[in-house]
């Protein structure tokens, strides 16, 4: 049997997701069914310790909320594997939620290069104002590291907090060192790795299960859903207009011939068909009380519909 020994008592704290895992120390002796069963085995964990994080991202929700509510930003920063999960999140909601970039803005070691290829040497040295978009009062910055130590995310969160902003940070060690520039600490405890220090693998997936629940609750708290459906998104390609017939001949109970013409009325923007249906108000009018109210749907049909806001 191997060893499973880490660094001896007295030496560096060693987070977590460093550590090597007892189970898998006879990793490459194991044939291909076993060596996934395992792999399995330690994936099945991972919803486990976002649950037990749950009431941090509750917090952390409700944080964001009221930065946008005030007109600030969300920033997330992260590097490696974690840092293009963070801005993967970040690109996505813009096509489903029909946010504009700027709302919740990603910021990844090395830069937009780096989303495509390797640029590890980039999370040594805090972010670069020259090159970046500084979060300043007002905004909610997030750090995105398993660690919890990489200098790229601590730079980021301390230079966030020296302007004023609201800072936290998503780890997997409670003992973070980055932690200490956090007002609010999001611990993923998905321990140990199959392979150890990969934290592509369960951190990877805790945060990418964490980050989802996050900026899907800050879009339904911010009125970007009409009941479970996406209302938000402008219909661009065939997908997304079936999908926006779909959507709006489920919300306005009308045909999907009707859902159709209004839509391209609308010039495929789902929200502001979404409101003239319910409301008959022409498209240039739900267009603009649309966006009278922070292009919420629901509160668009209240105002047109005369109830208070």
């Amino acid at each position: 049997m191997r060893t499973t020994s880490d660094p001896a008592p007295g030496t560096a704290h060693l987070p977590p997701t460093e550590a090597r895992h007892p189970l898998s120390t006879e990793l490459d002796t194991l044939d291909t069914p076993a060596l996934l069963r395992l792999i399995n085995d330690q994936d099945a964990t991972v919803a486990g310790a976002v649950r037990a994080a749950l009431p941090q991202l509750e917090q952390l929700v409700e944080a964001a909320v009221d930065a946008l509510a005030h007109g600030g930003r969300v920033h997330y920063y992260g590097a490696g594997a974690g840092g293009r999960i963070a801005l993967g999140d970040a690109l996505e909601l813009g096509p489903t939620y029909g946010i504009g970039p700027e709302t919740v803005v990603a910021h990844l070691a090395g830069g937009s290069r780096a989303a495509g290829r390797t640029a590890e040497h980039a999370e040594d040295t805090a972010p670069d104002v020259a090159e970046d978009d500084p979060p300043v009062a007002g905004d909610l910055v997030i750090g995105v590291t398993a660690s919890g130590r990489t200098p790229y995310v601590l730079g980021a969160l301390a230079r966030a907090r020296a302007a004023g902003a609201a800072t936290a940070l998503l780890s997997g060690d409670p003992a973070a060192t980055a932690a200490a520039h956090a007002d609010l600490h999001v611990v993923l405890a998905t321990g140990p790795e199959v392979v150890t220090g990969s934290t592509r693998m369960k951190a990877g997936t805790a945060q990418k299960l964490a980050l989802n629940a996050f900026s899907t609750a800050l879009m339904v708290r911010t009125g970007r859903t009409w009941s479970n459906l996406m209302v938000a998104a402008s219909a661009r390609n065939g997908k997304l207009r079936a999908r926006a017939v779909r959507t709006l001949v489920t919300a306005c109970q009308v045909t999907p011939e009707q859902a159709a013409d209004c839509l391209d009325r609308c010039a495929g923007e789902t929200a502001t068909a979404l409101v003239a249906l319910s409301t008959g108000a022409a498209p240039e009018r739900a267009r603009a009380v649309l966006a009278d109210h922070g292009g919420r749907p629901f509160a668009a049909v209240r105002a047109l519909a005369g109830e208070p806001r």
